[in-house]
């Protein structure tokens, strides 16, 4: 029994929207990721997916690509990237799992998961830089909630006792290159945070997987970035 994660599965099975444009390796992407998947992972391990889950634009058109998820071998755990359009509230998502008997996958939404021996917490984060972010977007004040979030979710692992070490799983990087959120690194340092999991970055191979910023260590789980194989956590 393993914890695995990957991110970025950028799923559109509803509309078939090409990933190719973004580079070749995004060619036949989701048969890659499915082959990949069953390769390594089995029943018993969970995978966490930190955001850009889905092209879709509301439930009903994830429906294909949440089913196809929950077709993966392993338990789910699956948080929003910017890109998921069609999230929603967690009673609404949690109904239409049910109603369509989706019972893999499960939420990391201002809350903890105790898997596989870890303590599973995490939030959406934020753009790398105020350039980055859409222009209509207070990039203060949606970092400060995500700072926020990220802490409630944190609070709630450390309530469970049956796991040992506490891992962040972001969908943005709190520092690539030159950028660092700084708040969001001083709440990991705060909580005395180890190791951190961010994805989003695409295109980029000349990057480590992991790197070190202030004493934690961050792994990149952008799914081309993996060559669409989810990683292992040791």
């Amino acid at each position: 029994m393993s914890l695995f994660t990957i991110s970025d599965l950028h799923l559109s099975l509803a509309n078939d929207k090409p990933m190719d444009i973004f580079g070749s390796r995004w060619q036949d992407h989701t048969a890659k990721l499915e082959k990949n998947w069953r390769a390594v992972v089995t029943e018993k391990d969970t995978v966490v997916v930190a955001g850009d889950i889905s092209w879709a634009i509301d439930l009903k058109e994830a429906e294909k690509d949440l089913c196809f998820l929950h077709s993966l071998p392993g338990k789910k755990i699956i948080s929003k990237g910017n890109h998921d359009y069609w999230w929603t509230t967690a009673s609404k998502m949690k109904a239409f799992f049910e109603e369509k008997g989706i019972d893999s996958i499960d939420l990391l939404y201002n809350n903890a998961h105790c898997e596989q021996g870890f303590v599973i917490c995490g939030s959406r984060g934020w753009y790398n830089d105020e350039k980055g972010a859409p222009k209509e977007s207070d990039y203060e004040k949606i970092v400060n909630r995500e700072v926020i979030r990220l802490e409630l979710s944190i609070q709630e692992g450390l309530k469970k006792n049956d796991c040992d070490e506490l891992l962040v799983f972001l969908h943005f990087p709190p520092v690539f290159r030159g950028f660092v959120c700084q708040e969001l690194i001083d709440l990991l340092n705060k909580y005395r945070i180890g190791r951190c999991f961010f994805g989003h970055i695409h295109g980029v191979y000349d990057f480590p997987q992991t790197f070190f910023h202030e004493g934690i260590e961050f792994t990149m789980t952008s799914a081309d970035f993996l060559h669409f194989l989810p990683i292992k956590i040791q």
